[in-house]
């Protein structure tokens, strides 16, 4: 068995002497692990560092088996991550994000926007709207996908401020209004892009998915919440 394609390391983890397991999110066969002997080597190091994109060759007897890579360097972000708190955390809540989901499944889409978000996470509320909307994008891919495009109640789109809990669809301030104790809060730029969120808008978005992800995925599967988005929510509470 034998396969190329291009991958962002997540994360990696010895193995023996000289070598690494190598996790990846690549473009054609979803988060994908597999064994680079002499990894740990000075001149491999550099390239194999979270963050970072390579070219992979991946070879396995069978396809069930863990397998080799063989890797070389694309792009080289891992330095400028680990330079700043929103690039650490971000990266971490990405890598814990994806493994929700099912090893060597594709989602190109996924991995396209992982590229992009790794970077642009230069500011706290820039990587908090970025890694708020990569939340969305996991849960719809997980099939628990919000509808924020038009109320429920009216079937209109107009000022949608609320999200039912139940349903996860969007309604509108008016519709909501005499229930809203019960409703989830929808921050505005969720639904309108040409918004720039604030610390307030951010905290709002960031409970609204972690109340989706504890519904459907966290607390059937008996996992908790990374500790990174915790610590990332902290970092975007004090910038506001």
């Amino acid at each position: 068995m034998q396969w190329s394609d291009e991958g962002i390391i997540l994360a990696t983890r010895r193995h023996g002497e000289s070598s690494l397991i190598l996790e990846l999110m690549t473009r054609g066969h979803g988060r994908h692990l597999g064994l680079v002997r002499g990894g740990r080597s000075r001149r491999q190091q550099p390239t194999l560092q979270a963050g970072n994109t390579v070219s992979v060759t991946w070879r396995a007897r069978l396809d069930e088996h863990l397998g080799n890579y063989a890797a070389e360097p694309v792009a080289e972000r891992a330095s400028a991550l680990m330079a700043r708190a929103t690039g650490i955390y971000g990266m971490q809540m990405l890598g814990t994000l994806l493994r929700l989901l099912p090893e060597r499944d594709p989602h190109p889409a996924l991995y396209d926007a992982l590229g992009a978000i790794l970077d642009a996470l230069d500011s706290p509320v820039e990587a908090g709207e970025l890694l708020v909307r990569y939340e969305l994008a996991v849960l719809n891919e997980l099939g628990f996908g919000l509808d924020l495009a038009a109320c429920a109640a009216t079937g209109t789109n107009d000022d949608l401020a609320y999200v039912s809990p139940r349903t996860g669809r969007a309604v509108s301030r008016s519709a909501g209004e005499p229930y809203a104790a019960r409703l989830l809060s929808l921050p505005a730029f969720l639904t309108r892009r040409a918004l720039t969120p604030n610390a307030n808008d951010l905290r709002d978005a960031f409970a609204l998915t972690g109340y989706f992800f504890d519904r459907h995925v966290h607390e059937p599967r008996g996992i908790e919440p990374s500790p990174a988005r915790e610590r990332l929510l902290a970092i975007i509470g004090a910038s506001g």
